[in-house]
């Protein structure tokens, strides 16, 4: 049995993931996953401190459209580990959305509105999703007057539950609406041959990371689209932000705390 003081990220991540019912282990599964890519997984989770967690909070904030959610697996860890031990201090408090993020989603409406170049394969997901959600309304708003018939208040988790999850849509639906009132459709480069040359939104790129030989591939979307699990990478992520406008057969390096990732460019392909 591994000792905790020399217990790896990866081996405490893995602990920690064990314990989680099936439906949340998945979840939490794909942003502790960028967690580990992030940090390096053969790590002591000891050597973790406070600036890391508050770098790796302002990187996320700067390429997902929620990341208050995004960071929440990554916080319960934290939380697990100083629990068990694995680590000496608190970090979880460490783990905060960017000052710069808080201030575009809280003061917005006082500024001019950006848009936000989406694929057409991205514009209809959400919408898609829009509408999903919507559709749960009726059915939210009959749990908790269900739930509210009971007079006990005091100890009322279904009614409880109802109402976080009411709050969940409602934030999830405000969002959506947001992205897609903002959004701007790429569209189909007629020209095939020059779009490949270089690589921008919509452009899917195979890539060699060179010290391992592995192969990925990815498609290049905007921050509202990106889900590393389907393949789509955000262009404002370090890798994103490194590949963009470069031609095939040029290498890029990645900087991360497990050190610098290089990767070459083997294919670009419009879509």
């Amino acid at each position: 049995m591994v000792e905790q003081r020399n217990m790896t990220l990866s081996e405490a991540i893995t602990t920690f993931l064990a314990t989680l019912p099936p439906d949340q282990k998945q979840v939490s599964q794909q942003e502790l996953g960028k967690f580990i890519r992030w940090y390096g997984g053969d790590r002591s989770i000891s050597e973790l401190n406070a600036k890391e967690i508050s770098d790796y909070g302002e990187n996320i904030s700067s390429f997902v459209t929620d990341p208050v959610k995004k960071l929440e697996p990554v916080r319960s860890f934290l939380s697990f580990a100083k629990k068990k031990k694995l680590i000496e201090t608190s970090l979880a408090p460490h783990l905060r959305v960017s000052k710069a993020k808080q201030g575009k989603q809280t003061k917005g409406a006082t500024h001019e509105v950006t848009t936000i170049t989406l694929t057409a394969e991205g514009h209809a997901a959400m919408q898609v999703e829009l509408a999903a959600l919507k559709s749960e309304r009726p059915l939210i708003t009959e749990q908790i007057r269900h739930a509210a018939a009971d007079k006990d208040f005091r100890e009322n988790a279904p009614l409880e539950a109802a109402r976080e999850r009411q709050g969940q849509i409602e934030a999830q639906i405000r969002e959506l609406e947001a992205t897609l009132q903002r959004a701007v459709i790429i569209e189909e480069q007629s020209n095939k041959e020059e779009a490949s040359l270089t690589i921008g939104i919509g452009c899917t790129v195979s890539l060699r990371e060179l010290s391992s030989n592995e192969q990925s591939c990815y498609l290049l979307v905007s921050p509202s689209e990106a889900n590393p699990a389907q393949g789509k990478l955000s262009i404002a992520s370090p890798t994103g932000v490194a590949l963009v406008n470069q031609a095939v057969g040029t290498i890029i390096e990645v900087n991360a705390p497990a050190g610098i990732l290089k990767y070459q460019i083997e294919e670009i392909q419009s879509w």
